[in-house]
């Protein structure tokens, strides 16, 4: 199966396109992010490598997944991994992308669990780290931000934004509760909205 060619960092996917992805360079570009995003923040290096490099995906269709594997149980980024692999490349796809995200970087630090044992304890190497998650705090604020502005389009979505952060960030409240009252009021409003607009 062909790949559509990578694009440059400004282009956006046509939705229809999504499903023509090679499985091969599906692995290859989870392999890339998998063993290149140090720090965390691997969601917003996904975005940048799958929406704005590659364009195999718009920024509407990546969020709505980053949206879902966050309300569902497991390894956030496992679960944005198969959501993305199999909008990409069917149920194959999905099973390609989260061994892209997973396989390599296990077996790195697998060969490297001896060295990082002895050099995370030194002074540097907690430097490396703050650097590390400083970058990675500045994608994930940068792929929130885009988030957001997508939000914010609506009043709706910006109640249950507004009550989420409230609830879940201010109060402390267990997300269990959250997610299982404004989830189901944000997915009726889209719904309802998709059916008026229809």
């Amino acid at each position: 199966m062909s790949s559509p060619p990578v694009s440059s960092p400004t282009a956006q996917a046509d939705p229809e396109s999504t499903a023509k992805v090679g499985l091969v360079q599906l692995f290859a570009a989870f392999t890339r992010i998998g063993t290149t995003a140090f720090g965390g923040g691997i969601a917003g290096w996904m975005m940048r490598e799958i929406v704005d490099r590659r364009g195999w995906m718009t920024a509407d269709d990546f969020l709505t997944g980053m949206a879902m594997s966050q309300a569902l149980p497991g390894v956030n980024v496992v679960n944005l991994a198969i959501w993305v692999g199999y909008r990409l490349g069917g149920s194959l796809g999905a099973l390609i992308a989260a061994l892209g995200i997973i396989l390599p970087a296990a077996a790195m630090i697998a060969c490297l669990a001896g060295f990082f044992n002895s050099f995370a304890h030194g002074h540097l190497a907690h430097l490396g780290f703050a650097g590390a998650a400083a970058a990675a705090i500045g994608l994930s604020l940068s792929m929130a931000l885009r988030a957001g502005r997508r939000s914010l389009r609506k009043l709706a979505p910006c109640l249950v934004m507004a009550a989420t952060f409230v609830t879940a960030g201010l109060l402390r409240v267990s997300i269990i509760p959250v997610v299982l009252v404004l989830g189901p009021i944000s997915v009726g409003y889209q719904f309802w909205q998709g059916r008026r607009d229809a």
